[in-house]
């Protein structure tokens, strides 16, 4: 006598499943949500402190670091939400090699990309989605402390300051992301992340001759304040510029990520 046994299809792995699979895994981490949280939170609180001291003899910050123009001071808190940012796009990849996690989901996806590709998904669309509604609550508050003196959604250069911040948000977890994949260390990534958007300018303007002067406006930090900055430095790129520099950085560190996961064992 034999006995029928009745097994459940298989479903195919497909990107879209894989994608479902690190929605969940997003929201289902505390960690990744609270870090999301504290970045709105910079973003939005540093932005209202600048705004209610505009106008005043000390605006706070370090020295130089003061805005000069009413959207930069509504918009103080990206240089802080930048690293909250860049710390979880580094904790949604490097988190699973922390706890072993990345070998149960490279068994269900042998194929290895579809994995980075679905975690850049959920985290662009997330994170852009809460930067820009974050960006834009800091402006709109900021300007209504400020006053008489604010800007205007109208004025020139707002919109592309306001949505920038999102997008530079975005990309430096992006990196974040990218830096996770390739060092495969919690601590060593959001090191590396932190030396490449904050004290990279700052050795480079030590370190490279005046006569290269130039090479500074190309670096990470300096690209993305060209793209977000209503009022344009003097030797800064053109917004439009700024921006493909930046994105240029963040495709680079992505697709080197890529290529380890592709080629290296976990």
């Amino acid at each position: 006598m034999t006995t029928a046994v009745l097994t459940r299809p298989r479903k195919r792995v497909n990107q879209a499943r894989v994608v479902k699979s690190e929605w969940i895994k997003f929201w289902s981490v505390r960690s990744t949500v609270i870090t999301m949280a504290i970045g709105i939170l910079l973003l939005i609180g540093f932005g209202l402190l600048a705004s209610s001291l505009y106008g005043t003899p000390s605006q706070g910050g370090p020295p130089g670091s003061e805005p000069t123009d009413p959207v930069g001071a509504s918009l103080t808190g990206t240089t802080f939400a930048q690293l909250a940012f860049g710390t979880l796009g580094v904790l949604v990849m490097a988190g699973e090699y922390g706890t072993g996690m990345i070998r149960s989901s490279l068994a269900a996806v042998p194929k290895r990309l579809p994995v980075l590709w679905a975690k850049i998904a959920v985290f662009t669309g997330v994170v852009f989605v809460f930067a820009l509604a974050a960006s834009a609550i800091a402006f709109t508050a900021g300007q209504a402390i400020i006053g008489d003196g604010g800007a205007s959604w109208s004025d020139a250069g707002v919109a592309r300051a306001v949505i920038g911040t999102a997008v530079v948000l975005t990309g430096s977890g992006l990196l974040g992301i990218g830096l996770g994949a390739l060092m495969r260390s919690t601590p060593g990534a959001i090191t590396t992340l932190f030396g490449v958007l904050f004290l990279l300018g700052g050795v480079a303007a030590l370190l490279i001759p005046d006569s290269w002067g130039d090479v500074e406006q190309y670096l990470p930090s300096e690209a993305a304040s060209a793209f977000t900055a209503v009022t344009q430095a003097d030797n800064a790129l053109t917004p439009g510029a700024g921006l493909a520099v930046f994105l240029a950085y963040v495709v680079a560190v992505v697709a080197a990520a890529a290529w380890r996961l592709k080629r290296s064992d976990v």
